[in-house]
């Protein structure tokens, strides 16, 4: 798979491999939920032990709930414990409360991951192939739920959300750029993902960059520009019409049914 393929080869296979393993079989449920994909971030020196949030992240947090839709370029950086340089790649994201995302990665892209309430779709125009996730179904994995929220973690809708998710570790300021350290509360979330970073402007408020640190001590950040704010933003972006020549897939069933 191209290594461009991040979604999928970094987080959604390992994640899926992780529930599965920890789940009795007697309790793996047919479907396993979580939400999307919406954060990543910048590696940066932060205060160690822990911090109550100040005023400027008190600031940016209530800012948030001002955005119904969002849509922005960003650059991609991975780096990887194998690898003696950063992959870096370029791409876009939309985002529509309260968490419907489209990234496309690549120009022309070469992956797309969608969110909805229903399901998320990992696309592979190159390859005339997709991949299903589906987010409902009568249970749903708690640990699969869990990690996976971390990635709305750069779109939270308050204070109390991030609380409920999260333990703030650290808040510092610096040329107007606040930088939020998040700890997950989830102990299946640890084990994926120990650390989650926010970079968000004080001046502006704006979302500037996300970071998620990987057990193995891997990286993948994205800093955000050209952003607007509440675009008009078409119910069909986030419901995309995949042609015949298109093989869909479903991952997760197709492992339940190979136990």
């Amino acid at each position: 798979m191209n290594m461009k393929a991040t979604l999928t080869d970094q987080l959604i296979r390992p994640v899926a491999a992780d529930v599965r393993r920890r789940i009795p079989t007697r309790h793996r449920p047919g479907h396993l939920g979580g939400y999307v994909w919406t954060a990543l971030l910048t590696l940066c020196t932060l205060l160690a032990g822990a911090a109550e949030p100040d005023s400027s992240l008190a600031t940016w947090l209530k800012s948030q709930a001002d955005i119904q839709t969002w849509s922005a370029d960003f650059t991609q950086t991975r780096m990887l414990k194998t690898f003696t340089q950063p992959l870096t790649s370029t791409g876009h994201v939309w985002f529509a409360s309260p968490s419907r995302f489209r990234w496309e990665l690549g120009n022309p892209p070469s992956t797309i991951a969608i969110h909805t309430a229903e399901e998320m779709l990992v696309i592979y125009p190159r390859l005339h192939r997709a991949e299903r996730y589906p987010l409902t179904g009568a249970q749903q994995a708690g640990s699969w739920k869990d990690m996976l929220a971390l990635l709305e973690a750069g779109f939270p809708r308050s204070q109390a959300e991030v609380e409920s998710r999260f333990r703030i570790i650290s808040t510092t300021v610096s040329n107007n750029v606040g930088l939020l350290t998040l700890q997950p509360k989830s102990a299946a979330a640890r084990r994926m993902m120990p650390e989650v970073r926010i970079g968000f402007g004080t001046n502006d408020l704006t979302l500037r960059s996300t970071e998620m640190e990987f057990a193995d001590g891997s990286r993948m950040r994205n800093d955000f520009s050209n952003q607007v704010l509440n675009p008009k933003l078409e119910d069909s972006l986030f419901s995309p019409k995949l042609g015949s020549e298109y093989k869909i897939i479903e991952p997760l069933a197709e492992q339940k049914g190979k136990r």
